[in-house]
């Protein structure tokens, strides 16, 4: 990388919500109602209630890291410095797994509702079509980035708060099914629903691979992160309920578009407001695209500047002091996946790669409390140090959850960790 380039400081802590909410909303629009043909309604929101304590938990750990070391390797930077050259690559892969496979499955539900919309567009190319929009926008700089990522993710809570609103005068009859005794549920059901359960708060934490072009880490990280979880557990939890409470689980279980077709059902053909939701939907499904490609490209654009991967990633643009090139070369990987995969299964693999990354995050937490006792805290994370090993088993559970659910892609992602892995190690060695 060309000397004394830098990334540009522009973002304060309402761009850091619009970032933490945007990044994951999309999962409130689709792929969590997966969870529904994995579970019963219970079972799903054993697995939901696990997962959510599981970020709460993680978020508050994380927030303290990511306010300490403000660096856009995020978890990759944490890992190295607590726990060495080799946990920083792996970490940083298990975040590019996260980051490179989530995108595709957005693009695919988007180019789902807008084939909703227009019938006569194909899902697949409309999906394709967007995804290389949003990697030209990106292109554009930070501060412009960070506008448009706000304003598309207010549309997109707007949009959630209007399909709770016309499911209210449904919700009389409800119907969700009474409790069962414990004895009925199943363990194996709730572990195959966590992957799903994870896609409702996936990708929160990309908002610390912005974090060298906040102009106030230590006061904003903290502000934006913990007010855009807290956003993100209510918005969850409110759409599980009310979408269960009006239609049946199987219904929805396997589409591409839940919430447009539970208001189409619910409205009929001749009703404006399945479409008009269904346009707003847009915007959801934009923002968290949009989002986690600027996360990808600065997670691409750090682990090069630490060496783990070519330098021509980090290679900034003159004007916009973008790394287009990371960009563009995260845009293409996930073009590449979003060909050969399908959504569910790409909800899982990147769902996999986030487990692995909390577990690392937090182990990384507790090392540097040991290794850097008087580093710069700015936030401090509480109760430690029990929240942060509660955290561990609780990720450990949703790693192995994920890893029972797709066992072949598993290891897969193992497979090329590895050879990854001593790929590097080969490098550092030869140099």
């Amino acid at each position: 990388m060309e000397e004394g380039q830098k990334l540009h400081k522009a973002l304060h802590s309402v761009h850091l919500w619009g970032m933490a909410v945007g990044l994951v909303i999309s999962g409130d629009y689709f792929g969590w109602n997966f969870g529904w043909s994995k579970a019963s309604f219970w079972e799903f929101g054993i697995a939901i209630l696990w997962i959510a304590i599981f970020y709460l938990m993680f978020a508050l750990c994380f927030t303290e890291l990511a306010a300490s070391i403000p660096q856009a390797g995020g978890p990759s930077a944490y890992a190295k410095r607590a726990l060495g050259d080799s946990f920083g690559f792996f970490t940083g892969y298990l975040v590019l797994v996260e980051f490179l496979l989530a995108p595709p499955a957005i693009a695919s539900a988007l180019g789902g509702y807008i084939h909703f919309l227009f019938p006569v567009i194909p899902a697949f190319g409309a999906g394709i079509g967007m995804f290389l929009l949003l990697l030209l926008i990106n292109l554009t700089g930070i501060k412009q980035t960070a506008r448009f990522e706000l304003l598309v993710t207010i549309i997109a809570v707007l949009g959630l708060f209007l399909y709770l609103s016309l499911l209210l005068p449904f919700l009389p009859n409800n119907q969700i099914p009474n409790l069962p005794d414990l004895g009925l549920l199943s363990l194996s059901s709730i572990l195959l629903s966590i992957p799903f359960a994870i896609w409702f708060f996936l990708a929160v934490e990309g908002v610390a691979l912005a974090a060298e072009e906040v102009k106030h880490p230590e006061k904003d990280i903290p502000k934006g992160y913990i007010a855009g979880i807290f956003t993100l557990l209510v918005l969850a939890g409110m759409i599980f309920v009310f979408t269960a409470s009006v239609t049946s689980t199987e219904e929805v279980s396997k589409l591409e578009y839940p919430l447009s077709f539970v208001l189409h059902k619910l409205y009929g053909d001749g009703s404006i407001w399945p479409i008009l939701f269904t346009f707003i939907g847009l915007f959801g499904l934009v923002a968290s695209l949009f989002g986690i490609i600027l996360g990808n490209s600065r997670l691409l654009y750090a682990m090069s500047k630490s060496g783990y991967l070519p330098l021509y990633l980090s290679k900034l643009s003159h004007k916009s002091f973008v790394p287009q090139n990371a960009v563009l070369t995260g845009g293409a990987l996930g073009i590449f996946c979003m060909v050969f995969l399908d959504t569910a299964e790409l909800i899982s693999i990147s769902a996999l790669g986030a487990c692995g990354m909390y577990v690392f995050s937090l182990i990384s937490y507790l090392a540097l409390h040991h290794k850097e006792p008087n580093l710069n805290r700015p936030y401090k994370a509480p109760f430690y140090p029990y929240l942060p090993i509660l955290a561990i088993l609780f990720g450990l559970v949703a790693f192995g959850s994920v890893a029972y659910a797709e066992p072949k892609l598993t290891l897969g992602v193992v497979v090329v960790g590895v050879i990854l892995g001593i790929g590097y190690r080969w490098q550092v060695n030869r140099n």
